[in-house]
């Protein structure tokens, strides 16, 4: 990626990445190849990680108390999952 290609949103980050999984586990590529198709893909898993990472800090800021109040708490996979 150069520095004059715009990143992809989340979404197509990830559609991305899945499709970068799906050639590596194919196997049918050269070691330069390879190499460079991992790293595309820790660029989008990093990329991937920060998108999840400010949708986690905007959910517990939008989370308000009983009387309307915002507060911050944190998101828990627990409570995801309920």
């Amino acid at each position: 990626m150069t520095e004059s290609t715009p990143l992809p949103d989340f979404e197509t980050a990830l559609a991305e990445l899945e499709q970068i999984v799906n050639q590596m586990e194919n196997g049918q590529q050269s070691l330069e190849e390879a190499l460079a198709t991992f790293q595309r893909g820790m660029e989008l898993s990093r990329l991937c990680e920060t998108g999840l990472k400010n949708a986690e800090q905007r959910v517990e800021q939008l989370i308000s108390d009983a009387a309307g109040n915002p507060r911050i708490e944190p998101f828990t996979a627990r409570e995801r999952d309920e």
